[in-house]
């Protein structure tokens, strides 16, 4: 059977978490749970987790940071207010004001100091435009560029303008140490600018030794400058494309976009591309032709994962969607050149490298159904999906946490495993149970690659067994 090797995150919300729900979204695709913190609660966010451990606990869980982003304030009326063209509208300090139809605060206390005159102000993801024409030390003065609805706690976007944030925000930090307690398994910091974006995270994780990886969320110009050091200090990149889309030239994004996905490979860190990939399915039950080609089009480039925001966490079609996603990721497997990628010169050094790539480039000249490997942390399976085999590649893990880790990266599906006395015995036993799940069956040709059982780290050996 040909499975997608893609993975699909889906975002999930209190609002709408029953099990049977996410059971359907698991059974039609979804690998990851998101959880968007800037939309939820501790509470609500609690209820989402309890409902996805109770459908697996092979579904890993991804919880969003605020990060440091400007956002409105909350506005007296749920429903906005209609900006026109021309209009004049003020932007005050004071966080703890609501917006309405003739002023708008933000969550930022220093905004009217830090942006100045002249520029212009996105909001909603760039649907609104306002032009700063004046400023005094209380307020900006702006003019309505375009028209349309303005509505409370939308993003706010300044380009090429600094704003004074912290990493970290109070909501950021209570809702990292709730992520520790609730074992979850990454936190998605949202506009990583530079690696002090991450230390203040890692200073949390580490002090409570802590197994949660941080994926770094690019969302403008500074996270794309500062890419090669960012990617020293997290585990993998979110490609945020809404806000990044809005900082930066629209048509730049597809470059900027393959740039990340090669930086990543190179340093076998997983990807993930997100934002707007299905998103006429929020309302409609079938996608656009541009939404397709845009979601195959990421594959070709190599992601590791796919995401899906509003399509799944209040869209009328979030099971359709997914398995619209899947459909789109296995045709354009199908066409992934695996010579291409065993020709790449991104192996290094390490002997379990070398070994993943000899083992992958043998499935083109013998008929392997699968490959199998054991692992504590995962390494060994991140080297063999960098070749992007034909075969499925199954991770018998000796931990839970990283079983659900592997779910962010390419052509990978994990087991929990128990800790095993020989090679024999691994054999023996992944057989079994991949053949008790349907994996595989008997005559097969399976590959195999694993450590020594002793204390050297790392695959050390590979070999091949007909089940």
């Amino acid at each position: 059977m040909f499975e997608k090797k893609t993975k699909i995150i889906c975002t999930i919300s209190d609002i709408n978490c029953e099990i049977d729900f996410i059971r359907r979204l698991y059974e039609s695709g979804m690998n990851v749970a998101r959880i968007n913190s800037a939309h939820a609660t501790l509470e609500g966010a609690q209820r989402v987790v309890d409902n996805i451990r109770s459908v697996s606990d092979k579904i890993a869980i991804l919880v969003d940071t605020k990060g440091p982003e400007v956002r409105l304030t909350a506005m007296a009326s749920a429903v906005g207010f209609v900006a026109k063209e021309g209009d004049s509208i003020e932007i005050h300090n004071g966080p703890d004001s609501l917006c309405n139809s003739q002023v708008l605060y933000t969550n930022c206390s220093s905004f009217v100091a830090d942006v100045p005159a002249g520029s212009h102000i996105l909001l909603d993801d760039g649907a609104i435009d306002l032009l700063v024409t004046d400023k005094d030390d209380t307020r900006l003065l702006c003019r309505i560029m375009n028209s349309g609805v303005i509505k409370g706690k939308k993003s706010v976007n300044v380009p090429n303008v600094h704003i004074s944030l912290p990493a970290l925000t109070e909501k950021d930090k209570t809702f990292v140490e709730w992520a520790i307690e609730a074992d979850i398994d990454f936190i998605a910091h949202s506009f990583v600018r530079s690696k002090e974006d991450l230390l203040e995270i890692h200073e949390i994780l580490d002090r409570h030794n802590s197994h949660i990886k941080i994926i770094s969320k690019i969302e403008n110009q500074q996270g794309i400058d500062n890419l090669d050091e960012i990617l020293n200090h997290c585990y993998g990149v979110m490609v945020a494309r809404g806000d990044l889309g809005v900082e930066i030239a629209a048509e730049k994004i597809p470059l900027i976009q393959q740039h990340i996905i090669q930086k990543c490979r190179k340093r076998k860190r997983p990807v993930i591309i997100a934002t707007q990939m299905l998103h006429s399915m929020i309302e409609n039950p079938r996608p656009t032709r541009a939404e397709v080609t845009d979601v195959a089009n990421a594959i070709f480039q190599r992601t590791d994962a796919i995401m899906l925001s509003g399509e799944t966490a209040s869209g009328k079609y979030p099971v359709e969607a997914v398995h619209t996603m899947c459909k789109i990721a296995k045709e354009a497997e199908k066409s992934i050149d695996i010579s291409l990628e065993l020709n790449l010169e991104t192996i290094g050094k390490p002997i379990a490298a070398v070994l993943a790539r000899s083992l992958v480039a043998s499935t083109q000249e013998i008929p392997v159904k699968a490959i199998i490997f054991d692992t504590w942390t995962g390494r060994t399976g991140r080297y063999l999906a960098e070749f992007r085999p034909k075969v499925p590649i199954f991770a018998m893990c000796y931990n839970s946490f990283t079983m659900r880790e592997l779910n962010l990266t390419y052509d990978i599906y994990s087991y929990k495993f128990e800790v095993q006395k020989s090679k024999e015995d691994l054999v023996k036993n992944s057989i079994k149970i991949l053949k008790a799940d349907g994996r595989i069956q008997e005559g097969d040709l399976v590959g195999f690659i694993g450590g020594s059982f002793n204390d050297e780290l790392g695959a050390t050996y590979i070999e091949f067994k007909y089940v």
